[in-house]
């Protein structure tokens, strides 16, 4: 036959439930001291255990989420709080308005709480990665038909008659137009004739070109115009 194992005591577990036990009274004796008599003052310390329960399992099988520590730190908050409240720090016979306030608003609160970690999940699919193209392109197994090219027609030869005519005589350049001649007004031809008397009058030859072109001023064409007239 086999040996029973030996009922053993775990000193973790007993610290546990101790601990647990008064937490549950001085939770009881908080609500009971703000007004809430009955199984109502029984309820406080269940709902804020269980909330602290159940933080604490969504951070152990989710892992750590902003969601399950924030209400964890809530219900711890509750819980330390009753503990210390009802360390002799508030007269539980005259409870202040604040923990009248706080312990009936628990009740929505945890509520709250309780929803948002049993309805929301930390885990997120992952997102399907669509299948990277083949790089290499497929080919047919049978060749694509090459399309029918109809043969060039033979170039026909040149007539002969053709082929023995002369090349046409290359024609002479055109003679360059000579420059038009500009217009000389009547005033500077009589003004150019007396330069031109002065002058023969002074040196007794008749005025050269450059010479007419430099007393009046002009361009070389309208001088040359101007001798000419002058002649």
């Amino acid at each position: 036959m086999m040996a029973r194992p030996a009922l053993r005591v775990d000193a973790v577990l007993v610290q546990a439930v101790i601990a647990g036990a008064l937490s549950f009274a001085h939770l009881h004796d908080l609500a009971s001291a703000a007004g809430q008599d009955g199984w109502k003052a029984w309820a406080y310390p269940v709902s804020v255990d269980l909330l602290m329960v159940a933080a604490w399992r969504r951070l152990r099988s989710e892992g750590p989420s902003r969601l399950a520590w924030s209400w964890f730190v809530i219900a711890l908050f509750a819980s330390l709080g009753a503990n210390v409240a009802t360390a002799g720090f508030l007269d539980l016979a005259n409870p202040p308005a604040l923990l009248r306030l706080g312990i009936a608003g628990w009740p929505a609160l945890a509520f709250l709480g309780g929803t948002l970690l049993a309805h929301s999940s930390n885990h997120q699919e992952p997102e399907t990665v669509p299948p990277a193209p083949d790089p290499t392109p497929k080919h047919d197994t049978d060749p694509a038909p090459e399309p029918l090219t109809e043969p060039e027609p033979e170039p026909k030869a040149a007539p002969a008659a053709l082929a023995d005519e002369p090349a046409p005589a290359a024609l002479p350049a055109p003679a360059p137009t000579p420059a038009p001649v500009p217009a000389v007004p009547a005033v500077l031809v009589d003004h150019a004739r007396k330069v031109a008397d002065e002058y023969r009058t002074r040196t007794g030859s008749p005025i050269d070109t450059d010479t007419l072109r430099s007393r009046l001023g002009v361009p070389p064409q309208l001088a040359d115009a101007i001798a000419a007239h002058l002649a």
